[in-house]
């Protein structure tokens, strides 16, 4: 049977693991992969495409002299101009960029201030989102644009730089171009070398990372297709969280269960009927925890947000490829090697039980004596503690960044928009697009005019040209004085929206800034639609596990002050330490998921165990031997997990490497205190009634 399931998953792993590495070729980082359905900027969006025959997203290259821009100079800028059309892109066939051009660039504008020249290409949207890979047309044209501008303007001594929407995305695109080889290798290593710490055999990390490479190929086996199909929608973001999720899950639900086998072969001389016995004690807390970390990522659905949305069933489909992966291709190897994949330290039969050791020797046994002995006193101080860092949170700064502090190392998109707004109207290349019934336009114009933040409002094509009317609706755009992507920027859409409301509520405003804004106001929405949702199921789940609910309160309570002073100290390290301008609106969403249903996972595995220990031999008595026997292997799994969502650091996106710190401090937080301390406190104080209303709680104490 062993034999078997190792067959099964040899084939699984053969035809997942090379989806694992085209994963990339079905993402989707579009506006419309991120954008809420319902927005009035998606609306915008979606009415704009009626006014061309195609969705401009544009590249704007700005070229600067060493002082003012010569006519030598310009003469060079407009030779570049006339070339454009004809660049060939590295793409099948070498197509031409004019291909994928909604209009043919005429000229480069020149500055206010006479030293820089300004010239957008705008790029065929609706064909660059179709795939973005290294094989793109978006990618392919940023790096055609760029050879071409180094080539043509530099020899004239212009310097010249690809910003604007296009060459923002295009550098975003680059930083997950590794995302599924490096983030992987990165976080498989981090684990293989604690997991040697942890065993300190050189077979059993291979084993287990076997497992959560495997699991991660069962996922990719079912990823793959729905979202290539667009039944799921997979982004950068999601795919990188998705390897993170499998290899930490999968080691978590490994650590546990070899831990129990390893218990179980100190008292069995047959392989077999020891992994038996552990595969039953370990299969209920496994399931339930992977069970809690599906259901709450299945929240996300809720989610008016795409990428958020695609994440959910992303995540639980990995989840899944790990807890199937830990529950059959493990036990699997582990029988087929036997005690030796142990060695060196080979457990032997010799009846030794961990709760004998309680207070007499080990870490745990030790940890367990003191809270036995102060119970209120240890959890009354630790919850004091986490609600002092809690005072914190309120100072998390996440109503969004720039574009340009998306990426935390420096790019040509991001120097290219701090030279854009030098020399122009930040906003140019991003204007904000106003649709109106043609009876209105008038009225609009005037309140445009009337708004600080705005630039030369126009309803045609371009400045001067006759309104285009479509549908009865009209076009109306301008450019704001700051950078489209920045809070200034938000806060005058705000004003217009507000202001344009008295014109009409068929009058709508869309456009980058407007799509930021809406991003914003959706994701506070998702903080509260979801998380109550994902409270909801977690008390459920653990209510049904425990068969108490006094229990769950206790266990959901606790991790949700966790939550909350995770958050408090992740706003200090931020403003203060690290000096970041601020987080994604998603960033509170995406802690409190990863938080709270993947830290569950160590309260489960510890009250699953207390439980047990209590029917024998009392609650007060069960907490203990609970905390002395799962102390080792639950901060173990704890460790494994901050590290591996430590990987996400490598990559240089603001987002990611907030998370990372996010779950990687608050996991530590929850197994060393929370698990360690609060729960098994403040368990041991309240005694049997904390199986209310179960037969357990008239139960000895």
């Amino acid at each position: 049977m062993a034999l078997g399931a190792l067959l099964v998953w040899l084939a699984v792993s053969g035809i997942g693991g090379p989806l694992v590495g085209r994963l990339s070729e079905v993402q989707k980082n579009d506006n419309a992969s991120f954008l809420p359905a319902k927005a009035e900027s998606t609306e915008v969006m979606n009415e704009v495409a009626k006014f061309s025959d195609t969705e401009s997203l544009p590249f704007i290259i700005v070229m600067e002299g060493r002082g003012t821009v010569s006519t030598e100079q310009q003469a060079a800028a407009q030779r570049f101009v006339a070339t454009l059309p004809g660049l060939t892109l590295d793409l099948p066939g070498e197509p031409k960029l004019l291909d994928y051009l909604t209009e043919t660039p005429k000229v480069a504008i020149p500055s206010q201030d006479g030293s820089a020249l300004l010239l957008v290409v705008p790029m065929n949207a609706v064909t660059s989102a179709e795939t973005i890979g290294d094989t793109a047309p978006l990618f392919a044209a940023a790096d055609a644009l760029r050879a071409a501008a180094k080539t043509d303007l530099v020899p004239s001594g212009l310097t010249p730089y690809l910003t604007g929407p296009g060459g923002v995305t295009a550098d975003f695109v680059t930083a997950f171009a590794g995302i599924d080889g490096i983030l992987l290798v990165v976080a498989l290593c981090v684990v293989f070398l604690i997991l040697l710490i942890v065993y300190r055999s050189p077979i059993l990390p291979i084993a287990v990372l076997l497992t959560a490479v495997f699991g991660l190929a069962a996922a990719a086996l079912v990823v793959f297709p729905l979202a290539k199909n667009d039944v799921i929608g997979l982004s950068g973001q999601s795919q990188g969280i998705l390897s993170i999720l499998v290899v930490g899950a999968a080691t978590d639900y490994a650590l546990l269960l070899v831990s129990r086998y390893k218990e179980e072969l100190h008292d069995e001389e047959s392989t077999w009927v020891a992994m038996k016995k552990a595969w039953r004690g370990a299969v209920e807390p496994i399931v339930a925890s992977a069970a809690t970390v599906i259901l709450g990522l299945l929240c996300l659905l809720l989610s008016d947000l795409g990428n958020t949305s695609g994440l959910g069933p992303v995540g639980a489909l990995g989840i899944a490829g790990a807890l199937v992966s830990a529950l059959t291709f493990l036990p699997a190897v582990l029988l087929l090697i036997g005690r030796a994949a142990f060695w060196p330290a080979v457990p032997r039969l010799d009846h030794v039980h961990a709760q004998d050791k309680i207070g007499t020797r080990g870490l745990w046994g030790r940890v367990a004596a003191l809270v036995g002995s102060h119970p209120r006193r240890t959890w009354v101080l630790t919850l004091t503690g986490l609600l002092a860092l809690a005072a914190f949170l309120p100072t998390l700064k996440a109503d969004g960044v720039s574009q340009s502090d998306i990426f935390l190392d420096k790019v040509e998109s991001v120097t290219g928009q701090d030279v854009l707004a030098k020399h122009f109207p930040a906003g140019s290349g991003s204007p904000i697009q106003v649709l109106t019934p043609e009876a209105k336009v008038a009225a609009v114009l005037t309140a445009l005019r009337g708004e600080d933040g705005v630039n030369d409002p126009y309803a045609g094509a371009a400045p001067g040209a006759p309104p285009k009317v479509v549908d009865g609706q009209v076009l109306v755009q301008a450019t704001l004085t700051e950078a489209a992507d920045s809070p200034a920027a938000t806060d005058v859409v705000k004003r217009l929206r507000a202001d344009l409301d008295t014109v009409g509520d068929d009058v709508l405003v869309g456009g980058q800034t407007a799509m930021s804004l809406d991003v914003l106001e959706a994701s506070n929405r998702d903080l509260r639609t979801v998380i109550p949702a994902i409270l909801v199921v977690i008390f459920v789940v653990l209510a049904l596990l425990l068969r108490s609910l006094v229990a769950p309160l206790v266990l959901v309570a606790a991790n949700v002050v966790s939550f909350a002073a995770t958050m408090g100290v992740a706003a200090l390290v931020f403003n203060h330490v690290l000096d970041f301008p601020g987080s994604d609106p998603s960033t509170p969403l995406y802690g409190f998921v990863f938080l709270v249903a993947l830290g569950i996972d160590y309260s489960i595995f510890l009250m699953t165990r207390v439980r047990e220990e209590a029917v024998e031999q009392g609650t007060r008595r069960g907490v203990l031997v609970g905390l002395a026997v799962t102390g080792g292997v639950i901060t173990s799994a704890g460790v494994v997990l901050a590290s591996t969502f430590s990987a996400l650091a490598v990559l240089p996106i603001l987002f990611l490497v907030q998370i990372a710190f996010i779950v990687a401090f608050g996991v530590l937080l929850d197994t060393l205190v929370v698990r360690s301390l609060l729960v098994p406190a403040l368990s041991h104080d309240i005694g049997r009634r904390i199986w209310a209303p179960s037969a357990l709680a008239r139960g000895k104490d």
